[in-house]
């Protein structure tokens, strides 16, 4: 069967940061509905799927921190719908996707699946089940969820303020820059629960490194603490919990100052490189410098320079 919910409260530890990270971030998203104003109360799964936009900077919130932010099927929607909105509104030129309570994300909640055959994927019972059930409930849910950060064209920063697991760690690997409070950890969940990797496991972790660290995490699935994970360079930086807001809130809006339609291009560039031969690479290096030479931010960026300035992009 698909991933079932990868509820690891018994895996997280109850610390004295807690209270002072959930006040952190509570705080934070206060200040950010004060500026921009509620998203529309008239739908419930606004308050389990927070988002505001504020400096050109889209804030992608899981909700739901009395289940470890494990996503529901609904959620997982709206998350997409988000990352593709982000990538089509010239306005916002870098996301950060982050979460409340002491869990990140604890994995795929499939309670709430509508029925297979229905016009989203979902589950039969088991006895109902029927062979591409299962195949097809991956490809159009945790894969999509994946497939979407990583085709995200703005860049992406995962601000981990917990607990990642099974598709939740996933979720996180996939952002283009990973961000860890020092609490957080990362657990190949599965094999706890006799199931396969899904959600792209096998494809991102061999990727960010190498296949024998990838088989130690997933044939044990042992937490791994965020210190460790950014010494296997799953993470960017590990910050105090207090401070983990306050950090990605300074990288994305570095991101969002910056050239974003080269950066865009940049990212598909490095996400296709490791699938590439030599000259498969070059050539996609050459038509993407092609296409950014017709943006305004590369013409003022050249400027700059001849001009001895700071440039002023404008993310077109």
């Amino acid at each position: 069967m698909p991933s079932s919910p990868e509820d690891t409260a018994e895996h997280t530890e109850h610390d004295q940061r807690t209270d002072r990270t959930d006040r952190t971030e509570h705080a934070e998203h206060a200040e950010h509905a004060e500026r921009t104003g509620p998203t529309s109360p008239a739908d419930p799964l606004d308050s389990l799927v927070l988002h505001t936009t504020d400096n050109g900077v889209s804030w992608i919130t899981l909700n739901r921190p009395e289940a470890m932010n494990a996503v529901t099927w609904d959620q997982r929607e709206r998350v997409i719908a988000l990352l593709a909105d982000a990538s089509a509104d010239p306005a916002v030129r870098a996301v950060v996707l982050t979460a409340t309570g002491r869990g990140f994300c604890a994995g795929a909640d499939l309670r709430g699946s509508p029925a297979t055959g229905s016009s989203a994927p979902g589950t039969r019972a088991p006895g109902d089940r029927i062979p591409g059930d299962v195949a097809r409930t991956i490809r159009l849910g945790a894969q999509r969820l994946i497939a979407a950060v990583l085709d995200c064209e703005k860049p992406v920063i995962a601000a981990v303020n917990g607990t990642a697991a099974g598709i939740g760690a996933h979720l996180a690997f996939a952002c283009d820059l990973v961000l860890a409070a020092e609490s957080a950890k990362f657990i190949e969940v599965f094999v706890r629960r006799g199931l396969v990797p899904d959600g792209g496991g096998a494809y991102l972790l061999p990727r960010l490194i190498g296949p024998q660290r990838t088989k130690e995490l997933m044939f044990f699935g042992d937490s791994l603490p965020a210190t460790n994970a950014e010494r296997l360079g799953l993470v960017n930086r590990v910050v105090p919990d207090e401070e983990l807001a306050a950090t990605a809130r300074a990288w994305a809006e570095r991101l969002a100052e910056g050239p974003t339609r080269s950066i865009a291009l940049t990212k598909q560039l490095v996400n296709a490189s490791l699938e590439s031969d030599r000259a498969t690479a070059f050539a996609a290096e050459a038509m993407a410098q092609e296409i950014n030479m017709t943006t305004h931010d590369a013409n003022e960026g050249v400027a700059g320079f001849v001009e001895r300035r700071a440039p002023k992009y404008r993310g077109r």
